[in-house]
């Protein structure tokens, strides 16, 4: 059910702020969305920031018709500036982009805009659709409906097991320390498969010493190993032939796997083309340097921001072209002869092949440097 609010802080946001030119004629309406679990609330400015009205909705279906139905009130071209559509938004905005509404992206709202204003759910809102008509947010967000989203279920899941699993057997090897003295030394030669096939065999008819104790413990950290091991397969089966519909061009470049192709698949969406350029995509993951400059002192420093798996994804495709690829190889030889560092060869070989992702993910010619 749709909720009529008061505008109580209208006074609050009246600050002007710079419109694109082109705005008016593109939206007559901006409704900034600040999401939660369970509601919703938005509140609408005209193209010029001038604010219109405010309404709170629950996030369910029913909310999400009647927000369209009252944005087409206020306006014939509206458009959604929303924060959290990777979380309590997703729903919210995959109902607005299957309607055909467009939908940009907010960031949480700046901690001195909150020390200024204060902080509610109306004030989110405003902030959110300001942002947007001060040019400030501008991307459009992830699709969410397609190949790529079902690559992210899933690639969630086989990441959870690969850390259970590897917890599981760290919890064997704790065991195996302060075992009975005749169990370690059976145990603690054995490489990790033979580890795991012996410590599941073991049979237990009861438990009346620490002895027993702990080959049961054993036991079942051991079939625990197993049945992870057997889950993460079939994950890794399912992922193989989602990349392979997704982007098939991904996985034919060199040093991307199945892992790798579905954690970039992730990181760039359903709809990669959102990002307007390659420079986009390697901010993204992390892997554009940020001017650091202030004086006559010019220099640049690390990006220690942006999607960390993406990141550490592209790191391991260098480490292997480094190791295998013969054209890698001499370019890193050329830079050192110039007296750069290995990691700093490292990082720009990470922008590199960033940019030749980026091209294979829209289906384009990868562009080609010394490096790849």
């Amino acid at each position: 059910m749709l909720i009529a609010l008061p505008h109580h802080h209208q006074g609050a946001m009246a600050k002007t702020t710079l419109t694109q030119p082109t705005l008016a004629e593109q939206y007559d309406v901006v409704i900034g969305v600040d999401t939660h679990k369970d509601f919703h609330v938005a509140v609408a400015l005209s193209a010029n920031g001038g604010r219109l009205a405010e309404c709170r909705i629950p996030a369910n279906q029913q909310g999400y018709s009647d927000l369209r139905s009252w944005s087409l009130e206020l306006g014939t071209k509206p458009i959604f500036a929303i924060e959290g559509t990777g979380s309590f938004g997703a729903g919210l905005c995959r109902e607005l982009m299957a309607s055909g509404f467009p939908v940009v992206e907010i960031n949480r709202t700046d901690r001195s805009t909150r020390r200024r204003l204060g902080k509610d759910d109306a004030i989110d809102a405003e902030a959110a659709a300001r942002a947007f008509i001060a040019g400030l947010a501008m991307i459009e967000p992830k699709g969410g409906h397609h190949v790529v989203e079902m690559i992210r279920l899933l690639k969630g899941n086989k990441d959870s097991a690969t850390n259970s699993r590897t917890r599981a057997i760290n919890q064997i090897k704790a065991i195996l320390i302060t075992a009975p003295a005749l169990l370690r030394e059976q145990l603690e030669p054995m490489a990790n498969i033979n580890l795991i096939a012996t410590c599941a065999a073991f049979r237990i008819a009861v438990v009346d010493c620490p002895f027993a104790a702990a080959k049961k413990a054993l036991r079942y950290l051991a079939r625990r190993v197993l049945q992870l091991e057997k889950e993460i397969a079939e994950l890794l089966e399912d992922l193989d032939q989602l990349t392979q519909q997704a982007c098939p061009g991904l996985r034919k470049t060199y040093g991307i796997a199945v892992d790798g192709a579905a954690t970039l698949l992730v990181a760039a969406g359903d709809n990669p083309a959102r990002l307007r350029s390659d420079a986009a995509f390697a901010a993204l993951c992390g892997v554009s340097p940020l001017p650091a400059s202030s004086g006559k002192t010019n220099r640049h420093r690390l990006n220690r921001g942006g999607n960390r798996q993406a990141n550490a994804t592209l790191h391991r495709v260098v480490v292997v072209r480094l190791r295998w690829h013969e054209q890698t190889k001499a370019y890193a030889a050329r830079r050192m002869e110039e007296g750069r560092s290995k990691p700093e060869i490292m990082r720009c070989l990470k922008r590199f092949i960033a940019r030749e992702v980026f091209h294979t993910l829209l289906g384009r010619p990868p562009v080609r440097t010394a490096a790849t």
